[in-house]
This record gives C-alpha cells, sequence and structure tokens, in this order.
C-alpha cells in the first residue's frame, strides 16, 4: 500500500510538472500575441487560439495518460498497452465505465490516477478561465482605447 501511494505520488508529481510545461509555453505564446490577438478583427483570432489552446492542453492530458499506461503496462497490471491507455484514459477523466478493471491489489494505484486526473483537468480548466478573461479584456481595452 505504502509503495503505490509513493509511487502514485511520484507520477502525480511528474505529471503535473509536465502539464506546467505546457501551461508555460501557452503563457508565452500569450504573451507574444498578446497585442496582436486584442487588435481586431478578434473574433477569428480569438477562435483559432482558444482551439489551439485547447488541442495543446489535451496534448499534456495525453501525455499524462500515456505515462500511467505505461506504468501499468511496466507493473504487469495489464498483459498489453492497449488496455492499460484504455483503462488509463478512463480512469483520468474519471469516466470509469467499468469494464475493465485492475487487480485487487492495484486498485489504490489507479485511484491515484483519478486524482490526478482531477488535478490536471481542474489546473487546465482555471487556465483556460483566466486566459480567456485576460484575452477579453485586452479587447475591450484595445477598442476603448481607440475610441
Amino acid at each position: 500500500m505504502l509503495g503505490q501511494l509513493i509511487l502514485g505520488s511520484a507520477v502525480i508529481f511528474a505529471t503535473v510538472f509536465v502539464q506546467v510545461i505546457f501551461i508555460g509555453t501557452l503563457i508565452k505564446a500569450l504573451s507574444i500575441l498578446g497585442m496582436w490577438l486584442a487588435k481586431p478583427p478578434t473574433t477569428v483570432k480569438f477562435i483559432a487560439v482558444l482551439s489551439i489552446m485547447v488541442l495543446w492542453l489535451v496534448a499534456g492530458l495525453a501525455c499524462s495518460s500515456w505515462a500511467w499506461a505505461i506504468l501499468l503496462y511496466k507493473l504487469d497490471v495489464f498483459s498489453s498497452l492497449e488496455p492499460a491507455l484504455y483503462f488509463s484514459i478512463v480512469t483520468f477523466t474519471t469516466l470509469g465505465y467499468g469494464d475493465i478493471t485492475v487487480p485487487e491489489q492495484w486498485r489504490i494505484l489507479s485511484s491515484l490516477s483519478a486524482v490526478n486526473g482531477l488535478i490536471i483537468v481542474g489546473l487546465n480548466t482555471a487556465f483556460l478561465v483566466e486566459s480567456i478573461g485576460r484575452i477579453r479584456d485586452a479587447q475591450k481595452k484595445v477598442t476603448v482605447d481607440d475610441d
């Protein structure tokens, strides 16, 4: 049990670190594109940038799911990578179909995958909400300054 907690915590740390790198990359890109994004026409630019942001964050989520899948596969929880990845995605997103489960001795580790998913999805959501607000504020400021 303690081993699973330590291993799961290490994977959570690593995946959060990776997701923060993905978010940091977006922050840098937004700081470079900020003035361009704020100037009219804004709608098409906003849609394009927001779509890219979401897809980029999903790529980070995919990295986390793969990390969990590889771990579960290496621990011989699953005999092949496909069910390990499927289980990882379903658990990481807290969807939990229940059609594939882990043996009883790995329940704690798999539960930590769900905790990890909640953390990263929450982090991504907070980042997107804050980014959208800041982009909209910048667009309003540019519109007011132009008047």
